[in-house]
């Protein structure tokens, strides 16, 4: 049985750890969970890629382990920064919210992960599938001292995922992909009085960027994604105001539909820059592919279910930004996501939780773990 004061318990233990990303020590928290798992009976053990990064890995058994089920919350939390007006590891409880960093990214999460393995563990439930239970580091720098390894390496062998990092009960089925570029042309250094005998790189940079935002993107549409996108994120150039610009850099961030190939849009960024300069370079500085899965999925219909069951509309719902569901796809793993904090709270000063949302989380992820249907 889901019990609220022991959940409340967990997640202000949760909250009072501090495990910021940067610096990225995860170490205390950890060993908590570690410790928690050992203590519910599941076989428990510490993945780390760098020391203090830990990724703990729990197994629950079931009946067979032909299948394999992945909960994966993560333990980091951003830094808090210096705007907090109420305290930032104390878990301080006003009427129904519960404050502190990472009370809704991503410890809230954790702690109802957490108390739903208590509840079916003291029930002595047995199911006909192996519970996978990874809780990682680094996940706020991009994952690469903890999940993307722990998939790699296949030390996740699992046949299906459940990413618990979302609000509000969202089942999270699709997500844009994103391709992060740095752009760097060239020109001709001349004097700025004699600018015809030049080549201002800038300014070639400018009609590039001008083409490019002007272009009518080709796009299967995606009834829970918005249409792809181009962000200028940083531009910079040249030496000094009375010099002409040999040169020019920035930096582009393109998300893209699931249908769209990040190669595709390289090409066409390679010949748009083709048209307006004879000397550039690229360089990719990340790639994430896009992501949907059928709705008519277990995962989906199962985690849907488990919700109405408690009396919870499901919000069926894709990501804009990158979430590590997609981290899974090279190994044909399924994934979807969902969580329960609040939303419009992850990453702000006086971050909080709604703890009736926790609450009702454990009960759903219970729900969910007891009728999941193995595909």
């Amino acid at each position: 049985m889901i019990k609220k004061q022991r959940l409340i318990k967990i997640i202000r233990k949760l909250i009072s750890i501090d495990s910021q990303n940067p610096p990225g020590n995860e170490a205390k928290i950890g060993d908590y969970v570690h410790n928690f798992l050992l203590k519910l009976g599941l076989k428990s053990r510490i993945y780390a890629f760098r020391p203090g990064r830990p990724n703990v890995v729990g197994v629950l058994k079931g009946r067979s382990s032909k299948h394999k089920l992945l909960l994966t919350p993560h333990l980091d939390t951003v830094p808090a920064g210096k705007n907090w007006k109420l305290p930032v590891f104390k878990g301080l409880i006003r009427k129904d919210r519960i404050y502190g960093l990472g009370a809704t990214d991503c410890k809230g999460n954790l702690a109802a992960m957490l108390e739903a393995l208590n509840s079916v563990t003291e029930r002595g439930l047995v199911f006909d599938y192996d519970i996978v239970v990874a809780a990682t580091s680094d996940e706020e720098s991009g994952s690469g001292l903890g999940l993307i390894p722990l998939i790699e390496r296949k030390i996740l062998d699992v046949d299906a995922a459940l990413v618990l990092d979302a609000d509000d009960f969202e089942v999270v089925v699709t997500q844009k992909g994103l391709m992060h570029l740095k752009v760097r042309i060239r020109g001709k250094k001349a004097h700025g009085a004699y600018p015809w005998l030049g080549t201002n790189a800038i300014d070639t940079a400018v009609r590039v960027l001008t083409d490019l935002k002007a272009q009518k993107a080709r796009y299967l549409p995606n009834k829970y994604l918005h249409g792809p996108t181009l962000n200028i994120g940083t531009i910079q150039g040249g030496d000094k105001v009375n010099v002409v610009a040999d040169w020019c850099e920035f930096e582009l961030d393109f998300r893209f539909l699931p249908g769209t190939s990040e190669k595709a849009l390289l090409r066409n960024l390679k010949n748009t820059l083709a048209k307006y300069s004879k000397d550039f370079s690229i360089e990719v500085q990340g790639i994430q592919a896009p992501y949907q899965i059928e709705e008519k999925h277990s995962l989906v219909s199962s985690l849907a279910a488990a919700m109405r069951k408690m009396n919870i509309k499901p919000r069926i719902s894709g990501s804009e930004g990158a979430t590590v569901i997609t981290f899974f796809q090279k190994q044909n793993i399924p994934a979807i996501a969902t969580g329960f904090g609040k939303e419009g709270c992850a990453h702000i000063a006086d971050e909080y939780a709604l703890l009736g949302s926790l609450y009702k989380g454990a009960q759903v992820l219970e729900e969910f773990l007891r009728n999941y249907k193995v595909s």
